[in-house]
C-alpha cells in the first residue's frame, strides 16, 4: 500500500512538472511593456468642427427595414458635398437607393485587389431626448456657432444633437455608433487627395444609412452592387473590436485591441405554448404559462455546450503572457484543464458570450386579466451563435426543451448564421497591428469574436479578410454610453483615429 502510494505522488509529481514546463514555455505572444505615449495628436479644430456640424443633423433610423423618414438624410447628405469638395471632385461617387454612398479614390496599380472601409450614417434615437427642446435639433450649416442649449434632456450633459464641443470631448448621439468614424475616414481621404498621395490599389469608402435597423437597403445593396461589378476586395474594415483601456478587461494589466475576425450569428424564436383556458376560481393542474416556465427554465439550465473555438483560442495565446499565472496555466494545459478553463470562463457573461451560443429570453405574453387563465402563453428567446455552432442545431436545441408540451416555434427576425472567420496571418491584419502600435505601442492587439452585428457580414460575398475594428480606447463608461445616454468621444479619440487611417491608406502596400 506504501509503495502504491509513493508511486502515485511521484505521478503526481511529474505531472506538476509537466505542468509547469508547458506553462512557462508555451509560446504566448510576448507583450511590448514599452512606457511610450506612442503618436502624439495635433489638434484639428476644423476637423472637430465638421464632425460636430454632422452630429447635428438628426439621421436616425427606426422601424422595420428602414421605413423612417428620410428628410434628414437628405440634409446629411448636402451637408457632405459643401463640407468635403474635394473628395467630390477626386474620387468616383455612386449612390445606392439614393442614400447609400461609395467614394473610389483610384491607385495607380488598378490589376491589384482593392480595399474598402465601411461605416454608417444613420444613429439610433437619443431615448429620452424628446423633451429637448425642438430648436437644439436644428441644422445650421452656415452657422459654426454651437446651438445654446435651453434644455438637456436628462442624463445627457448636453443636447444629444447639439455637436457640443466641451471638456476635449464631441457630444451627441452617434459620435462614437458611428459618425466618428464615418467622418474620420472622409477626413483621411481629403487629407490623402491634399497631399496628392496616390495609392497603389483603388480604395473604397462605403456608406450604409440603415445599420441600425438591419442593413438591408443600404449595406446589402452596396455589397451586391459590389459583386454584380467582380469587384473582390483585399480587405474589408468596419467597427466591431476597441482598444479597450488598461483595468477594464479582468486579469489583463494592459490596453487590449480587439480586432474582430468574426461575428456572431443569432435567431429569434417565438415559442407558442398551448394550454387549457378559463377562469383563474378553477385552474387546470397545468397552465399553459406554467408549461412555458418549464421550458424557459430548461433553455436556461441546459444551454448550448461552450467550445474554444480557433479564433478565441488564438485570442488566450495573444492576452495570455499578460494574465495571472492560474489562467496561464490552464491555457497552456488545456489537454487536461479545458473543463476548469470553459468553467471559470462561462461564470463571467462577457467571457460566457465567447465561448458558447448564448440563450435570452427577452419577452413574455399571456393573459390581459389577472383572473383568466390564457389558452396560449408566448415567450421569446434570443441566441446569439458561435462560428461553429448552427441554426439547426439551435432549432434541434429548442424542439428538445419543448419536449411532453404543444408548441408552434416561430423564427422572427433576419436570423442568420455566424460569420466566416477571416485569418489573421494576412497583410491586410498586419498592417492594422502596425497602424494600432503606431499609437498605442503597449497595447495587445488580438483577434477576437465581434458580439454584436454589423454591416461587415453582408460584405463577405466580395472579400476572405474582413476586419471589424474602430481606433479608439474607451473605459467601462464610454462603452456603456453607446446607444445610451450621454454619448461622445474625445478629441484624442477622433484624432488619432483619422490617422490611423490614414496610416493605414498610406502603407497598405509598405
Amino acid at each position: 500500500m506504501k509503495k502504491l502510494l509513493f508511486i502515485l505522488a511521484g505521478i503526481i509529481i511529474l505531472l506538476i512538472i509537466f505542468l509547469l514546463i508547458r506553462t512557462f514555455t508555451y509560446p504566448f505572444k510576448k507583450v511590448n511593456t514599452e512606457n511610450s505615449g506612442g503618436y502624439k495628436f495635433i489638434r484639428n479644430d476644423d476637423a472637430i468642427q465638421r464632425l460636430a456640424e454632422g452630429i447635428k443633423i438628426p439621421t436616425v433610423s427606426t422601424g422595420e427595414l428602414g421605413e423612417f423618414d428620410y428628410s434628414t438624410f437628405d440634409q446629411f447628405k448636402d451637408y457632405l458635398k459643401t463640407t468635403y469638395p474635394l473628395v467630390y471632385q477626386n474620387t468616383e461617387v455612386v449612390e445606392i437607393n439614393t442614400y447609400g454612398l461609395i467614394f473610389k479614390l483610384k491607385g495607380s496599380e488598378p490589376a491589384l485587389h482593392p480595399i474598402l472601409f465601411l461605416s454608417h450614417m444613420d444613429v439610433v434615437p437619443p431615448g429620452d431626448a424628446d423633451v429637448i427642446n425642438n430648436d437644439q435639433n436644428v441644422f445650421r450649416p452656415d452657422d459654426n456657432a454651437l446651438p445654446a442649449v435651453t434644455k438637456v434632456a436628462e442624463n445627457w450633459d448636453f443636447s444629444p444633437f447639439s455637436g457640443a464641443v466641451a471638456n476635449g470631448r464631441i457630444y451627441g448621439r452617434g459620435t462614437i455608433d458611428m459618425k466618428g468614424m464615418f467622418f474620420s475616414l472622409l477626413e483621411s481621404f481629403n487629407n490623402l487627395i491634399q497631399s496628392k498621395h496616390v495609392p497603389k490599389r483603388d480604395m473604397y469608402l462605403a456608406f450604409g444609412f440603415d445599420e441600425e435597423v438591419g442593413g438591408q437597403k443600404g449595406a446589402l445593396q452596396i455589397a451586391k452592387y459590389f459583386k454584380e461589378k467582380g469587384l473582390i476586395f483585399d480587405a474589408v474594415y468596419d467597427e466591431g473590436g476597441l482598444v479597450l483601456e488598461k483595468g477594464s478587461v479582468k486579469g489583463i494589466d494592459s490596453d487590449v485591441a480587439v480586432i474582430g475576425c468574426a461575428e456572431k450569428g443569432f435567431l429569434s424564436a417565438r415559442i407558442k405554448v398551448k394550454g387549457l383556458g378559463g377562469h383563474s376560481s378553477m385552474p387546470p393542474m397545468e397552465s399553459a404559462i406554467g408549461k412555458a416556465a418549464i421550458i424557459m427554465q430548461r433553455l436556461e439550465d441546459h444551454q448550448m455546450k461552450p467550445v474554444i473555438t480557433p479564433l478565441i483560442h488564438d485570442f488566450f495565446d495573444n492576452i495570455g503572457a499578460s494574465m495571472p499565472f492560474a489562467n496561464r496555466l490552464a491555457i497552456a494545459n488545456q489537454w487536461l484543464l479545458k473543463p476548469v478553463l470553459l468553467s471559470q470562463l462561462t461564470k463571467n457573461n462577457s467571457t460566457n458570450a465567447l465561448v458558447r451560443t448564448t440563450t435570452a429570453l427577452t419577452m413574455m405574453k399571456g393573459s390581459d386579466g389577472p383572473n383568466v387563465l390564457s389558452p396560449e402563453v408566448e415567450f421569446l428567446v434570443n441566441f446569439r451563435l458561435i462560428p461553429g455552432n448552427s441554426i439547426k442545431e439551435v432549432k434541434d436545441h429548442i424542439a428538445k426543451a419543448c419536449e411532453g408540451f404543444d408548441v408552434e416555434v416561430e423564427e422572427i427576425d433576419n436570423n442568420r448564421e455566424a460569420s466566416l472567420v477571416s485569418p489573421s496571418d494576412t497583410n491586410s491584419f498586419h498592417i492594422m497591428e502596425k497602424a494600432i502600435k503606431e499609437i498605442y505601442p503597449s497595447a495587445i492587439v488580438t483577434p477576437y469574436l465581434t458580439i454584436a452585428a454589423t454591416d461587415a457580414y453582408k460584405y463577405q460575398i466580395v472579400s476572405k479578410n474582413i476586419y471589424r475594428f474602430m481606433p479608439i480606447k474607451i473605459n467601462d463608461a464610454e462603452k456603456q454610453s453607446i446607444h445610451s445616454t450621454n454619448e461622445y468621444i474625445s478629441i484624442e479619440n477622433y484624432m488619432k483615429m483619422i490617422h490611423y487611417f490614414e496610416y493605414i491608406m498610406k502603407n497598405y502596400d509598405k
